[in-house]
């Protein structure tokens, strides 16, 4: 009884990340060993692909959310972020190639200018 139970588990997570073809291949033989009608045999074989692109997007949302997790906790800066510094970089660069402003000549005071003297 467990041997077959770890069958069935074993065939499920196949059929999970299985192709298309694959996938028809083992409805064709499970629809032949339990003796299926034609109709039967389409619907199990759209069962398992329905099923199996569903469990493919969960894994993938899963993963792609624990990859996105542990990147924050690394502290890796996302692209986004990558890209307003580097737009904040092309500003900074820009502006200092700029030539200076130029600025009014200070007015000095009367007492000022014999203290220079």
């Amino acid at each position: 009884m467990l041997e077959e139970l770890k069958k069935s588990l074993d065939k499920g997570i196949d059929y999970a990340f299985a192709t298309k073809e694959k996938i028809t291949r083992a409805a064709q033989e499970l629809a032949r060993e339990n003796k299926l009608t034609g109709e039967e045999a389409k619907k199990l074989m759209d069962h398992l692909l329905k099923k199996s692109e569903e469990t493919r997007k969960s894994v993938e949302a899963d993963l792609q959310e624990f990859v996105q997790k542990t990147l924050k906790k690394m502290n890796v800066p996302s692209s986004d972020e990558i890209k307003k510094l580097e737009e904040r970089i092309k500003k900074l660069e820009s502006a200092a190639k700029a030539p200076p402003k130029s600025r009014p000549a200070k007015k000095t005071s009367p007492a000022a200018k014999k203290a220079v003297s």
